[in-house]
């Protein structure tokens, strides 16, 4: 996997790609179109941050690459990759919770805070991606 170049693109299998923790200094990519909503993402080593329609949706410090990031009302999956570990927080359904699987292994049952907001933290090396997993629980 490698950062996306671009900033963001569409991938063959309707997912999005972004983020580049490669930029030393922020870049940003506005009103990119998707499935009739609007994305913004801004990326640099620091930081990667991705919204929908205006909205919070990820964020990562330091920066990522995110390729194949889909997202339903019942969660979301992506691959990320970057130069260290890093804290990803996702927006999701509020009060809710997730089982958070990483590379196939269960990391737990987390609950998002009153904002929806979710952390996950992930060990990270350059050059190789970590799939990560997020289902609600019923």
């Amino acid at each position: 996997m490698a950062v996306v170049t671009e900033l963001i693109r569409t991938e063959e299998d309707g997912s999005i790609s972004f983020g580049n923790y490669e930029l030393p200094a922020k870049a940003k990519a506005d009103n990119y179109e998707h499935e009739g909503d609007l994305y913004k993402v801004k990326t640099c080593r620091e930081i990667t941050k991705l919204e929908r329609n205006g909205m919070f949706v990820y964020e990562s410090v330091p920066g990522t690459a995110v390729t194949h990031f889909s997202a339903t009302g019942e969660g979301m999956q992506f691959e990320v990759e970057g130069a260290e570990d890093a804290q990803i927080t996702v927006e999701l359904e509020e009060d809710a919770v997730y089982r958070v699987t990483v590379d196939g292994v269960n990391a737990g049952n987390m609950e998002t805070n009153m904002g929806g907001k979710l952390v996950v933290s992930v060990e990270l090396e350059p050059g190789n991606a970590s799939q990560v997993e997020i289902h609600k629980l019923a």
